[in-house]
């Protein structure tokens, strides 16, 4: 029988972001013996991952989990899932965007879903935040484009260009885009410094504070955490203080790893990207930093872009204080991140005193990067 068992896989891009895509049903329906079998694909729990396809950083290890959808409407099931990198966990708590854009492009090419050209619009329910994801993915000769001349930055070249239009994405997690009714709330940090948040779910729910509010700039890098620690111990506090007021976490030592996302924002300001390119305040209406699991985000999560440009256009919060007039007259919001920038583009309505999220869009590539099996010990697969 041999000692290993082999799972049909796929290993693709999607977005700025990289994982392995299974269908659930080749995989244990016990989610406790799943969730092992995942551990295993993606070498974890070790900090190089070594042993599987996990690429030792929070942006190449996650997880897409697909299933043919017997929902009204819908073509597939993904469920998300963040592949732990030293320790063995995995987090559904919330979706990735740059992952759902690969989920469309899997679906069609493996006959999940009829090719139809030029554009192949695929319904996509994610469980994880129970909202729908229309992707719209180029066909060509029956075949996915993965080529192309759109550009995003994160990731070097062009592709094929991938919309995605988030339907109804607010209150993703907690049931309402505003969780505690108010624009502004003050918390308090463990050093007793009191600060301005907004807390707000779309997509998957984050917290947002401004930068200057925490003696931060706003323009700080991921190896800035690295002689500055207190940066990711002062987001870490704001988090775990929103999550409990939430309603995500009982008390602040069991929140989940993933959500809330955090984020500190700042107006638009001149700054110099990972890769050394130039990026002008006038080619960005708002500048965020974000946190992907335990690092500051080398980019910016799709998800978390369209929460912190939905903030951006709700009226009294701190991301709508910092965010250009451009952006708050157009819904268009031009994102600056460490790698670059990234547009959403929101559709926001506010009746009466409520504001409604209508859809959520944002572009971007993917690349099939290997289709084939991984190799599972059996001994995982015989656990009970």
């Amino acid at each position: 029988m041999g000692e290993y068992v082999k799972i049909p896989a796929v290993y693709m891009r999607g977005g700025t972001s990289k994982g392995v895509y299974l269908m659930t049903k080749d995989l244990p329906e016990d989610p406790a013996l799943r969730d092992k079998v995942i551990l295993n694909i993606y070498g974890t729990p070790d900090a190089r991952q070594i042993n599987g396809m996990g690429g030792a950083d929070p942006l190449t290890s996650k997880v897409g989990l697909i299933a043919v959808s017997e929902r009204d409407g819908v073509d597939i099931d993904y469920t998300f899932g963040y592949v732990g990198i030293k320790d063995a966990v995995i987090d559904y708590e919330g979706n990735c965007g740059n992952i759902s854009a690969g989920a469309g492009v899997f679906a069609v090419r493996q006959g999940l879903v009829k090719a139809v050209e030029p554009i192949t619009v695929v319904r996509i329910y994610n469980t994880n935040t129970k909202k729908i994801i229309e992707a719209s993915i180029p066909v060509k000769d029956g075949e996915v484009v993965s080529e192309g001349d759109y550009a995003i930055d994160g990731v070097p070249g062009t592709g094929a260009k991938i919309v995605l239009n988030f339907l109804n994405s607010g209150g993703s997690k907690t049931g309402k885009l505003l969780p505690t009714g108010n624009v502004v709330d003050e918390i308090v940090l463990q050093n007793g410094k009191k600060v301005r948040v907004s807390l707000v779910d779309a997509a998957n729910p984050s917290v947002f504070v401004k930068a200057t509010d925490i003696g931060l700039t706003g323009i700080e890098m991921p190896k800035d955490t690295e002689t500055n620690p207190e940066i990711l111990e002062i987001m870490d506090d704001i988090r775990a203080t929103a999550a409990v007021m939430m309603g995500l976490a009982p008390s602040r030592d069991k929140v989940g790893p993933a959500v809330p996302k955090v984020a500190f924002v700042s107006a638009p300001q001149d700054c110099v990207t990972i890769n050394g390119d130039k990026v002008k305040a006038s080619d960005v209406d708002l500048v965020a930093r974000t946190k992907a699991m335990a690092v500051l985000h080398k980019a910016y999560a799709v998800t978390g872009g369209i929460c912190v440009s939905t903030a951006a256009l709700i009226q009294g919060t701190v991301v709508n204080e910092v965010v250009s007039e451009q952006a708050k007259a157009s819904g268009i919001v031009r994102l600056g991140h460490p790698s670059g920038v990234l547009d959403f583009e929101i559709g926001l309505e506010k009746n009466g005193e409520a504001w409604h999220l209508d859809k959520a869009g944002v572009s971007r590539t993917a690349k099939p990067i290997m289709d084939g099996h991984v190799y599972v010990s059996r001994t995982i697969l015989s656990q009970k």
